[in-house]
């Protein structure tokens, strides 16, 4: 078993841009495609995925001290350090039935698609340890490992068909044919559908409003390099920086805003392929089954609304850390995460005012979900060593994945204990995702119908 561990960490410790594309590659040889073809997409793939990491990574080291100025002039402190995603991912890998997970997913996963129950192959594995994350709380509050792996099963499953929902859009908004996204962070579209149902019957409010919108109304002031220096001379202007200081970060978030669509082109160029090839095999094996190929949020990165709203959201982060009854963490490392933007990005299709008010009235979610994580992850990184803590500090994420599902489905045995919160958010989230789940299902055979008259 150690030796099986050892395996599997090596390859996780490959990161995501090396992992992801290399599952693709044998993807790509299982369906039949050309062996140089299969490698090409495969590392275009990895070119994808590490050019938008380094992006993101560039952009959050510019942001992140604007922001820790901000709210060092205010001299508050809070107990639980935000570690970001990458902290939670490597806290939950240290659990030690962690890579039990792998086998669990993948047998879904294939169950499902024999049942004719999902229509998406899950190739992003490395993201496993989102499932990983939800059974440490579940072991912690149940003191049950077989319980932490049903409810681990039930999240793969809710993902599996979350990305059955939302493939239709998000293909249309991208451009990428075949593809979808199983990442837990597309749970939290069912928590926004209903409030932007509410949005779009306030008139004028239901326009499109999405960046191309913006260069047609204000011409030059929206094109992504203007608008990214604009706001990255205001997120300094607020963090009260020196003038020089302010223009080195509107440079920086200018070629940020830049670069992010060019990056993203490289996600279709490597995606393409393998999708027409698993078509292609697919209607060869199983007459008219077609597969979608499931994969991380960054396919959707060549979106500008996405990176607008999230540096939107980065102030109000901020202020409601600092004003919110019972947070008890300070956002900095998640501050440039994706589970505000995208799910409110595939909600609205891209409505930029839907966005900005969904993002900016969903961070109080985030914040106390991520105070109700810490005691079980710190519990966790302490046992294990996996990270280092001082004497009495907490650690968790600001930002963590579809905050609502996650915690209520990782906390609902709470109810034996008399809690029932846990049990009535879940009950509340689920029938907001049948609801959300149709009105997608709705949208997909309504466009079909009208592509068909054409």
């Amino acid at each position: 078993m150690e030796i099986l561990t050892q395996i599997v960490n090596f390859f996780l410790g490959l990161g995501a841009s090396v992992f992801v594309p290399f599952i693709m590659i044998i993807a790509g040889l299982i369906v039949r495609m050309k062996v140089k073809d299969a490698i090409s997409s495969g590392i275009t793939l990895a070119v994808a995925f590490t050019g938008m990491n380094l992006i993101i990574s560039f952009m959050k080291d510019s942001l992140n001290p604007a922001a820790q100025a901000i709210m060092s002039a205010t001299g508050m402190s809070f107990p639980v350090v935000d570690g970001g995603w990458t902290t939670m991912a490597t806290i939950s890998w240290s659990w030690p039935y962690a890579f039990l997970m792998f086998p669990l997913l993948i047998g879904i996963n294939v169950l499902m698609i024999l049942l004719n129950k999902t229509n998406t192959i899950n190739a992003d594995l490395w993201n496993v340890w989102l499932k990983i994350f939800t059974a440490v709380a579940v072991a912690s509050i149940t003191k049950s490992v077989i319980l932490a792996f049903v409810v681990a099963a039930v999240q793969v499953v809710v993902e599996l068909k979350s990305a059955d929902a939302n493939q239709h859009r998000i293909e249309k908004l991208t451009g990428i044919p075949g593809v979808t996204c199983t990442h837990t962070t597309l749970t939290f579209c069912a928590v926004m559908y209903p409030i932007a149902c509410l949005l779009k019957k306030i008139p004028g409010m239901d326009r499109k409003f999405d960046t191309e919108t913006l260069r047609n109304k204000f011409g030059i002031f929206a094109e992504n390099h203007v608008l990214g220096f604009i706001l990255g001379c205001l997120f300094g202007a607020v963090a009260r920086y020196a003038f020089a200081d302010v223009l080195i970060l509107a440079v920086k978030s200018a070629t940020a805003m830049t670069l992010f669509p060019v990056v993203a082109k490289y996600f279709m160029q490597a995606l393409s392929p393998i999708s027409e090839a698993m078509s292609e095999f697919m209607n060869k094996k199983f007459e008219g089954k077609e597969l979608n190929v499931g994969l991380d949020w960054p396919i959707m990165g060549g979106c500008n609304e996405i990176w607008l709203t999230i540096l939107w959201s980065i102030p109000f982060m901020l202020l409601f850390s600092a004003i919110l009854p019972g947070n008890g963490i300070l956002p900095f490392a998640g501050l440039m995460g994706s589970s505000l933007a995208v799910p409110a990005f595939l909600v609205t299709q891209g409505n930029l005012i839907q966005m900005f008010i969904l993002a900016a009235i969903s961070c109080p979610i985030f914040l106390w979900v991520g105070t109700a994580f810490a005691p079980f992850m710190t519990e966790l990184a302490t046992v294990t060593g996996s990270v280092s803590l001082n004497a009495g500090e907490l650690i968790s994420n600001s930002l963590i994945n579809g905050p609502v599902f996650t915690y209520s489905i990782s906390h609902v045995f709470q109810f034996l204990q008399g809690n029932f919160i846990p049990l009535i958010i879940l009950v509340v989230w689920f029938v907001c995702f049948i609801s959300y789940y149709k009105a997608l299902r709705k949208e997909e055979a309504e466009d079909l119908a009208q592509e068909g008259e054409k």
